[in-house]
């Protein structure tokens, strides 16, 4: 299967590496483009094919994914829609923030719109950690088999109805920025309590990772292990109690629902 992914940005240069480093799909059939020369460099090193026309890279593509920012998707869709074979490519959109109606519309050719998947995975596809999820439009189920097959190995890919998108992109791609501050938050707490900020970061992230992995491995809720570590009048009660007291978990909910 040849891949092109239109847009080298945070989120489509991350699910290049990504899915070359799976390994799934070798990296000489996944194209990545960009406007600028300088912003494709870094794909040499993983055997990714490149390219400054998008009309170009989507000739010989079986996938075609859109992943640029939503008020360029029309432009690039006016560009490539010469060139698609409804009857064999597909498009997977990374723009959850253009709907299907209007994409579709930006792509329909001779009375004929594409198959239609849209996929959301975090910026943690580059180093294959990440939460994806899958939804089909218009591709049939084994359409959409076959765009979930392609984030093998990158992580965790989740099948979900289109209107659960937008609740999963909050979740999980805006849910990575969430950890992100919480970790720069316990780390800053870490240099008031004596470690340089290096030292701090390091400890913070490994004790995120340790949580995850708890989890993973129990298949156990949060609060079950948090009960293990939480000793009657001792100091993870009284952190947990100071936390809540500050709004911990309402801020979490709060902040999930903005970015809903």
């Amino acid at each position: 299967m040849n891949i092109t992914i239109i847009g080298a940005g945070n989120m489509g240069g991350a699910a290049a590496i990504g899915i070359a480093k799976a390994g799934k799909i070798p990296a000489s059939c996944i194209t990545v483009t960009a406007r600028h020369a300088t912003t494709l460099a870094r794909f040499s090193e993983y055997g990714i094919r490149t390219s400054l026309d998008n009309v170009e890279a989507v000739k010989d593509a079986d996938m075609v994914v859109i992943a640029v920012k939503p008020w360029i998707v029309p432009e690039v869709c006016s560009q490539i829609r010469p060139l698609l074979d409804c009857s064999r490519q597909q498009i997977v959109s990374f723009a959850p923030g253009v709907s299907p109606e209007d994409l579709l519309g930006f792509l329909e050719k001779d009375g004929q719109k594409p198959a239609l998947t849209y996929s959301i995975p975090n910026t943690a596809i580059e180093v294959c950690q990440s939460m994806t999820f899958v939804s089909r439009v218009t591709a049939t189920p084994e359409q959409e088999d076959e765009v979930a097959s392609v984030f093998e190995g990158t992580g965790l890919v989740m099948k979900v109805p289109f209107n659960q998108l937008m609740p999963g992109t909050a979740l999980a791609s805006c849910g990575i920025a969430y950890a992100l501050r919480y970790i720069r938050a316990a780390s800053e707490g870490g240099v008031e309590l004596g470690f340089y900020a290096r030292d701090a970061v390091k400890i913070v992230s490994q004790t995120v990772k340790g949580a995850a992995a708890l989890l993973e491995a129990h298949g156990t809720h949060p609060e079950q292990e948090i009960d293990k570590v939480t000793t009657p009048g001792g100091l993870t009660i009284r952190g947990l109690n100071a936390m809540e007291k500050a709004g911990f978990t309402n801020a979490v909910i709060q902040g999930l629902k903005g970015g809903k």
